[in-house]
């Protein structure tokens, strides 16, 4: 049987809207009202992981799903930009902000570097290629885009062509050896 796992962005934030380096917060009115609108729209679900974070857990429940947490799919640790606006960080810090962007195993921030994201998550997706059935996943965007570069093994920068929006959406499909973009029909 083929596996297919539909990784899902948490619902919008207060840090979405004002473009911060996220905090432990909740999701916005908005968002859950959103995530409650696409509740039961995925079809039979097998199993459901979550990251550990309030806003991951709360859009699990605002979609109606049961979810494991996983502290594998957490969010990147932005250790002294959690809570900071990124406008404010290129003003005050451009090098350091630069440095992170261009260097996936750079940490200015005395968080987590990019790689270690890109190592955990293809660490998990690498334990899951053998899950039979749908598998949700609901998480973060930087965890989706390590994600998709990780089965396209694709270089660094491709992490930054990668833009995922809250509740958006990405597919992937196993035969137990390796994972595959997809691209459901809308329609079906």
């Amino acid at each position: 049987m083929k596996a297919r796992l539909s990784w899902i962005c948490h619902g919008s934030t207060e840090a979405n809207r004002k473009s911060r380096f996220p905090a432990d917060e909740p999701l916005e009115a908005r968002g859950a009202e959103q995530a409650r609108r696409l509740a039961g729209h995925f079809g039979p679900v097998d199993r459901v992981w979550t990251s550990p974070a309030l806003r991951a857990r709360e859009t699990a429940a605002a979609l109606g799903l049961q979810a494991a947490v996983e502290p594998a799919l957490r969010e990147c640790d932005y250790g002294r930009w959690q809570g900071r606006e990124i406008a404010a960080l290129h003003a005050e810090a451009p090098e350091a902000l630069g440095q992170w962007m261009m260097d996936e195993n750079a940490a200015p921030h005395g968080g987590e570097a990019l790689s270690a994201v890109l190592a955990r998550v293809g660490g998990w997706m690498a334990g899951r290629a053998g899950d039979d059935g749908h598998t949700v996943v609901i998480t973060h965007a930087t965890v989706i885009r390590a994600a998709i570069v990780s089965i396209l093994q694709a270089p660094f920068p491709a992490f930054w062509a990668i833009d995922v929006e809250p509740l958006g959406m990405v597919e992937m499909t196993g035969d137990g050896r390796r994972w595959q973009l997809r691209f459901p029909n809308p329609a079906r």
